[in-house]
């Protein structure tokens, strides 16, 4: 007969044992940064860059305008797609393992520093908003900047925006 007044007794399976968490390299979050960079800027940029050399063309005059206008309208719709297409890629694989569309690719992802999966308003938020933020603040935005990336170089392998959010990357 089991005793009523024990405690419950259950099986977590979804949560990391410390033994088991290896970090990630830096060298491999270095890759994942600048990936998710390019990645971004493909989807993003490269339309509103062809748009913009596209209507700034030298030599164009006044018959060109219509088709300026076009190019104008078609990079910008461009890029609002491409942006789009990079959220929903972001979001769904945020959501699904706590990783951005590189950190996938690379086979690492964010755990909160005990093991516990990370949330996404946690990812969103306290890593990536509040640095974003205080980099906004004039003189000082260079030294967050520089402190961020520093902070790597520590025995924990945590930026400043994983000690903010108390988050850790391990190997996935």
């Amino acid at each position: 007969m089991t005793n009523p007044y024990a405690p419950p007794q259950a099986i977590v399976e979804d949560i990391f044992q410390p033994e088991e968490m290896v970090l990630a390299e830096r060298l491999t979050r270095l890759g994942a940064a600048i990936l998710d960079s390019i990645i971004f800027m493909v989807a993003v940029y490269a339309p509103l860059f062809l748009m913009a050399f596209g209507t700034g063309a030298p030599g164009s005059t006044t018959d060109d305008v219509g088709s300026m206008n076009s190019l104008a309208i078609a990079g910008a719709l461009l890029a609002l797609l491409g942006f789009a297409i990079w959220s929903w890629f972001t979001l769904r694989y945020m959501i699904r393992g706590s990783q951005s569309i590189a950190k996938k690719f690379l086979e690492i992802k964010v755990v909160r520093s005990d093991g516990s999966r990370a949330s996404v308003s946690r990812i969103i938020w306290l890593r990536n908003v509040v640095i974003w933020l205080l980099s906004m603040i004039p003189f000082l935005g260079v030294v967050v900047g520089l402190l961020d990336a520093l902070f790597i170089f520590g025995e924990s392998r945590q930026c400043l925006h994983d000690k903010i959010a108390d988050t850790i990357v391990i190997k996935a």
